[in-house]
């Protein structure tokens, strides 16, 4: 089951990559460079777990990167689509990579399950 996630995120993370192809006006090269910045959101757990786990949460909700396409394809703004088309790319790049959306108990507890050198993988 592991294994056909896995690949279901790859295929969204690659539909991302088709994407900014066809809909972003702006250089190939602005995609990679971009695609890490939604991890500035763990600057919210210097103000605590529950902030941050909010904060984070919030930046790497691929519901939210939808609506933040749709709201720039709608409102034909560029910018919002290639934030949302980001969002949505870097989001699919994480749970691939098995970082999922933060638990209030901490960062390491993750929906995926634990991470870091002792984690416990439940997914």
């Amino acid at each position: 089951m592991k294994t056909l996630l896995n690949l279901e995120e790859i295929a969204m993370f690659l539909a991302a990559v088709v994407l900014f192809n066809v809909q972003s006006p702006y250089a190939w090269w602005l995609f990679p460079a971009c695609l890490l910045l939604p991890d500035l959101s763990m600057v919210g757990y210097l103000a605590g777990n529950k902030v941050g786990a909010w904060v984070y949460n919030f930046f790497h909700h691929k519901g939210i990167a939808l609506l933040v396409y749709l709201a720039g394809y709608t409102l034909r703004l560029d910018w919002l689509v290639f934030t949302g088309i980001i969002l949505f790319a870097h989001s699919c790049m994480d749970r691939v990579f098995g970082y999922g959306l933060k638990y209030l108990t901490g960062f390491k507890d993750t929906h995926l399950g634990e991470i870091g050198p002792k984690a416990k993988r439940t997914a």
